[in-house]
């Protein structure tokens, strides 16, 4: 049996990465998914290079598709389709509380005739997030919503000082589970060695702020991050 990671590069996806490793699965792939207009990924506002680069940090064979001019769903299922040829037999996700989510992507693995793999759900996120940071994981804050209470975390790296605010924060799920929040994984016990970027301009995009996280040698061309 052999699956692939679906990520945005942020840790929920990464510390499910990292239980499925430990209990043995044989992980070989990271799926992602950006705009193709951008070249980022939607909400987080990294940029796809840096997924592919922590894919390779990882080990893992990066397997990605643009969206626009198509929509989501007809990438998804492609994409789907790219893991199964490859040899691919399920697909590991990070959600933890969102039914509507969860059976949204759990309905179309399992009608692409893989295994829909979800190795967090259900569990309290004030552990999860704990169990980012206890196993060794490096992450910054890159995106937040303007409206939660959250916003001043962007730029944050999210560590013990951190996960210790978020969880006395009212109406603030310590996960960033309604978008409350986001952040992109550079570091940890599986990556061979730290991802090699720089940090760019913040910008503010219809409600939510960015950092721009900038691969070293790239263009510090921000463009419209978030969409």
């Amino acid at each position: 049996m052999t699956y692939a990671l679906m990520t945005t590069g942020g840790k929920d996806s990464t510390l499910a990465l990292d239980r499925v490793l430990r209990e043995g699965l044989d992980v070989r792939f990271l799926a992602n998914i950006y705009e193709g207009s951008t070249g980022r990924v939607r909400f987080h506002g990294v940029r796809h290079e840096l997924i592919r680069q922590q894919a390779e940090l990882l080990g893992l064979e990066y397997v990605s598709a643009p969206t626009s001019p198509d929509p989501f769903e007809p990438v998804f299922a492609d994409l789907l389709r790219q893991l199964k040829d490859r040899g691919a037999t399920g697909v590991v996700f990070g959600n933890i509380h969102l039914s509507d989510v969860r059976d949204w992507y759990e309905s179309r693995v399992r009608a692409a005739g893989l295994e829909h793999v979800e190795p967090l759900w259900g569990e309290p996120s004030v552990e999860l997030a704990w169990e980012v940071v206890e196993r060794g994981y490096h992450a910054l804050v890159v995106s937040v919503d303007l409206a939660r209470r959250a916003a001043g975390f962007l730029g944050r790296e999210f560590d013990a000082d951190l996960v210790t605010e978020i969880t006395v924060t009212d109406d603030l799920d310590p996960c960033g589970e309604h978008g409350e929040y986001h952040t992109f994984v550079f570091d940890g016990p599986d990556f061979r060695h730290p991802v090699d970027f720089k940090r760019g301009r913040i910008v503010d995009i219809e409600g939510h702020r960015f950092i721009d996280l900038v691969p070293v040698g790239a263009g510090d061309d921000v463009g419209n991050v978030a969409k």
